[in-house]
């Protein structure tokens, strides 16, 4: 005869999994905004382009954006790749060259 499955084993692994996921895909884009640099602007400014992004319907537009992207992607991911196996330390995967102000970070 076949054993039960336990559906409430089933059901935490799932929700553990999901939890897991959610944790990585935060952490990835944290890596993502500092590795481009969007970690600069204030967070009204980084919004607002955001909010333009998610407005704008022109295909050329959002073709040439995701091909920069794509180009970005390709280039930085022998780079990157070796950071995100470290504590998460931001500095580490910023990119080189003159650093913001501090004070500018959390200005409103």
């Amino acid at each position: 005869m076949r054993r039960p499955r336990d559906l409430d084993a089933d059901l935490k692994a799932l929700e553990d999994k999901a939890r897991g996921l959610k944790t990585r895909k935060v952490r990835q884009l944290g890596e993502l905004v500092i590795a481009t640099g969007a970690d600069t602007p204030t967070a009204e400014e980084l919004a607002g382009a955001l909010l333009v992004l998610a407005e704008t319907k022109e295909a050329g537009k959002r073709e040439a954006w995701a091909k920069r992207g794509a180009a970005f992607f390709q280039s930085r991911t022998r780079r990157i790749a070796p950071a995100t196996d470290r504590d998460g330390d931001g500095p580490s995967a910023q990119p080189s060259g003159p650093q913001p102000a501090p004070s500018r970070k959390g200005a409103t």
